[in-house]
């Protein structure tokens, strides 16, 4: 993949008028790879078959539901999904996160929103994994190396990508190291100056952060929690270029 546009999408929704509303969007705005499926079984197949890197997936579909089909899509890909349902409820809106989303935007919803939404997860996930340069600044936690500009976790020989809010986080508590980081700006380094109402999917993606960079996340020595205040990024870190 060269350009963002070249990005092969998925678009998973019962309503064949979202689809083609959806699929001239994209379209409109120079993407050139998206494939739409109206249901559960469709969508698995087009996933094998079509290996996606971006999915924009409703949750209510007429075979099952989005976030199982999440759940079959994470055993075989670590692609990056959206939800875009019509449920506006902070349950669903955490269990989608807590599953691994990288969005969760509601119906109705602006088409400017969703593209820079869309456009901002592909870069700072997939596109920028595919144009790491060979000076990656590193931040070493332990027996863990993360790559700061592709969203790299290594340990070892394996490697475990973050997601793009994930990356954002650790971005912002680095940058500050060693000091607290609020509630309030780690909410907005994320979701931006609109952050009110996310504060409890904040501890969903600190809580699966940590299963990716601590060595046991249940007792965090790099990632800690100031309670009542916010989260602070351990002094002893290191970063390497």
């Amino acid at each position: 993949m060269n350009h963002i546009q070249e990005a092969r999408i998925l678009l998973v929704d019962d309503n064949p008028d979202i689809l083609e509303m959806l699929n001239n969007m994209l379209s409109r705005r120079g993407f050139r790879s998206v494939q739409t499926a109206s249901d559960c079984n469709q969508a698995r197949k087009l996933f094998s078959d079509f290996q996606p890197e971006l999915v924009i997936l409703d949750i209510m579909l007429p075979d099952g539901d989005g976030f199982s089909l999440m759940r079959d899509f994470r055993l075989c890909s670590d692609a990056p999904v959206l939800f875009l349902s019509a449920k506006d409820e902070d349950n669903d809106r955490l269990l989608g996160l807590g599953l691994g989303a990288d969005d969760y935007i509601t119906k109705p919803f602006l088409p400017d929103e969703l593209i820079l939404r869309l456009t901002a997860v592909l870069k700072r996930t997939y596109f920028s994994a595919f144009h790491k340069e060979a000076a990656d600044p590193s931040l070493i936690l332990g027996n863990r190396t993360v790559f700061l500009e592709s969203g790299i976790v290594q340990t070892g020989k394996t490697e475990i990508s973050l997601t793009a809010k994930e990356l954002s986080l650790l971005k912002k508590l680095y940058e500050n190291r060693g000091n607290i980081v609020t509630f309030d700006a780690l909410s907005d380094a994320v979701w931006g100056e609109n952050y009110y109402g996310y504060e409890n999917t904040l501890m969903v993606h600190i809580r699966r952060l940590r299963e990716k960079i601590e060595e046991s996340p249940s007792h965090p020595v790099w990632l800690l929690t100031v309670r009542g205040l916010g989260y602070r990024l351990a002094k002893g870190t290191d970063c390497r270029s």
